[in-house]
């Protein structure tokens, strides 16, 4: 046993965690993230962290990361030049994509359409063509595919993608693209639509194709440079990404593969958030992880995080398996303004990010944050990240004072306040889109509150959904480090098998599921993770014949290796229609794609356990202080969390603080100290 690292990078901080195996004992810190290179505050910050723990950075075993190399590519537009090859008669699939326009009917009027990320110009087309079946038309002419391929050379592309009609039936002409692409244009990485995605529906498996080579060189650029960064600085130990559903795969099949991890960073705190809750017993729970920048939350039902088929970065929706993660920008830095038209108090989206940063950090902020106003309310100590940024009072409660003036409030607290009731407002809209929204009622659900500012806002949230307790995890600023370190490899296989259930039967589906479930575990098995440590997920999209979408289906392994194969599936797909619409229908279920996700074993960390306490937390009291709550002063007691013991019972108002995180209780509420270290906050009537 020794020690596993976890290493989060987020828009304003690089969360690290370095985890004992054996005794769960853990260290962290948090550094300034370094947006221009994410790998100098990487590596700074294990730097730190192994220096905190009187570790060498050699005796780490394993380095585990979650990144948004991929998303901020796509998001700040720096990805590669692709060069896009088709079908003959199919060169304009990402210009038409669905027609879909969003908003109202004269929402087209308005609305900038993206530039996709392949350019029509950089788009040609071949001569070939391959069935739905998989059987040959027409066959690839070479001569005119090697002239089309010059042409993207002298184009001066930096990646290219080869996404042919009908070729998740048959990738062979796919492949011999890919070698003519290797001879006209040595060195410039190729992606196959055929590899990435092999389903049906050509332009959602073309647009997710063309977003993997988009980011494809910045992906490997970044691995590369972390990777010798790691080597040079005395770790030894082998680098592992965080895939977008909270599966880690090995660096270099990352940077292969960029696609899937567009949202690489979510997925560590919902799978975090998961490890902490099954310690206090809680299966069913909603995620709350509140940032510098931006607000992620998920849903969690029996321990499992929803996973989603789609994932959407910006403007931008791939065909990718992910944490169903939904993001508002509401965070930490989110800047509150009151437009002139119609002064009405705004928070967000536009953030004060890392540089300059909110007002009370002194660094060149003048716009009011919502961090300041949590200072002008009292809610935040001198200090943030273990001392690495000092808040002033007076610069904070300056830039709110511009919210107050404009809005002709009397005071700065009523303006500061506002500015969090509205934030908080933003989050409960984003918590309804995973619960309410999708048929589940939030106060069935317990809420789990991390990330630097979550905490802060947590009992508000919970208040506002219902959902109780609201569960606040040790070291919850760097939980996603500790989802980082605390989960599993995975490996996913899929395939498209349009079927109706009439001309399907149990053994044929059953013989196709486990020839992907013997893909996966191969690929599984080069990695290190031997065949009886394999955890098999089966998963089929399912829909009614002639619906125009499906929904996705998981499948107990006992109704794939032996019983009504069919039948269950259909049980398991009317439940979930139904609870999806409340409604049915009569028509013929139809198989559409299968996918099986084959995980090794989750890592045997130790739980630490906190000493038992009599109930009161005098013993981690540190001082009284004046804040501002339910619109006027009170008093509130300020508590170090790392003094506090298992039992104790903190009523509210209350702050407790610890180096990453600061937790706010409300009056008429407490926070009871779970053996496992984490808070529990219940309406005092609720306890």
């Amino acid at each position: 046993m020794g020690f596993r690292l976890g290493v989060d990078v987020g828009g304003t901080f690089t969360d690290v965690l370095l985890v004992d195996e054996e005794t769960g004992t853990s260290y962290r810190t948090k550094t300034a993230s370094t947006p221009q290179d994410q790998s100098v505050g990487v590596l700074g910050g294990i730097r730190k962290v192994c220096r905190d723990a009187g570790v060498e950075m050699s005796a780490i075993d394993q380095v585990l990361h979650g990144t948004t190399v991929a998303t901020n590519a796509i998001l700040e537009g720096r990805g590669a030049r692709v060069g896009l090859v088709t079908t003959e008669g199919f060169r304009q699939v990402l210009q038409i994509a669905r027609s879909y326009v969003p908003g109202g009917l004269a929402g087209w009027i308005i609305w900038p359409k993206p530039e996709p990320l392949a350019r029509l110009e950089h788009t040609v087309e071949v001569r070939e063509r391959i069935a739905a079946d998989g059987t040959i038309v027409s066959d690839l002419d070479e001569e005119r595919a090697r002239e089309s391929l010059r042409l993207l050379a002298g184009a001066g592309i930096e990646a290219l993608t080869i996404s042919l009609i009908n070729s998740y039936a048959n990738g062979d002409h796919e492949k011999r693209m890919a070698s003519l692409a290797a001879e006209e244009l040595p060195g410039v990485p190729i992606s196959l639509s055929s590899r990435v995605l092999p389903e049906m529906r050509e332009y959602e498996r073309t647009v997710t194709t063309v977003a993997n080579g988009y980011v494809q060189p910045e992906v490997a650029r970044y691995v590369r440079s972390l990777d010798g960064a790691l080597t040079a600085g005395g770790v030894t130990a082998p680098l592992s990404i965080l895939r977008s559903d909270g599966g880690l795969t090995r660096a270099e099949k990352a940077a292969a593969n960029p696609v899937s991890l567009l949202l690489s960073g979510p997925a560590g705190g919902v799978t975090g958030a998961a490890w902490f809750a099954e310690q206090v017993g809680v299966r069913d729970f909603l995620t709350f992880d509140m940032g510098g920048t931006s607000t992620d939350v998920a849903l969690v039902l029996d321990g499992r995080p929803r996973v989603g088929r789609e994932t959407t970065v910006g403007d931008l929706t791939v065909r990718a398996t992910s944490v169903d993660v939904r993001t508002v920008g509401a965070g930490g830095g989110s800047i509150a303004h009151v437009p002139e038209l119609t002064k009405a108090l705004r928070v967000g989206p536009r953030s004060a990010g890392a540089v300059p940063g909110p007002a009370a950090y002194d660094q060149g902020g003048v716009e009011p944050t919502v961090t300041d106003a949590n200072v002008v309310l009292g809610y935040l100590p001198e200090e943030l990240a273990g001392g690495e940024i000092a808040l002033n009072v007076e610069s904070a409660r300056k830039a709110v004072r511009t919210i107050a003036d404009a809005i002709g409030l009397p005071g700065v607290e009523a303006a500061a306040a506002g500015i969090i009731d509205i934030v908080n407002e933003n989050m409960f809209g984003a918590l309804r889109l995973v619960s309410t929204q999708q048929g589940f009622d939030p106060r069935d659900f317990a809420l789990v509150a991390f990330g630097g500012a979550g905490p802060l806002h947590a009992n508000a949230l919970g208040r506002l959904t219902g959902s109780w307790p609201v569960i606040v995890p040790p070291s919850p600023g760097v939980l996603c480090a500790y989802g980082d370190a605390t989960t599993c490899v995975r490996d996913e296989s899929a395939r498209t098998m349009v079927r109706r259930f009439s001309t399907l039967d149990d053994g044929e589906l059953r013989e196709a599921l486990a020839e992907l479930a013997d893909t996966a575990a191969e690929r599984l098995v080069t990695e290190g993770v031997p065949r009886d440590e394999h955890t098999v997920t089966y998963m089929v999209d399912v829909r009614y014949h002639g619906q125009g979408f499906e929904i996705p289906i998981t499948l107990a392994p006992e109704s794939v290796t032996g019983g009504d194969l069919l039948a269950d599936l259909g049980a398991a797909f009317d439940a979930e229609h139904k609870r999806l619409f409340s409604f049915l229908l009569g028509n013929e279920r139809e198989v559409i794609n299968l996918r099986v996700t084959v995980s090794g074993p989750r890592p045997d960390v130790a739980r630490e356990n906190l000493p038992a306490g009599t109930g009161d937390p005098s013993g981690a009291l540190i001082r009284e202080t004046e804040i501002w709550v339910s619109g006027a002063p009170s008093t509130a007691r300020v508590y170090d969390r790392a003094r506090l013991l298992a039992g104790d019972v903190v009523p509210g108002p209350a702050i407790v603080i610890e180096m990453d995180s600061t937790t706010l209780i409300l009056p008429d509420h407490a926070a009871t100290v779970h053996d496992s270290g984490s808070l529990l906050i219940r309406p005092v009537e609720d306890r």
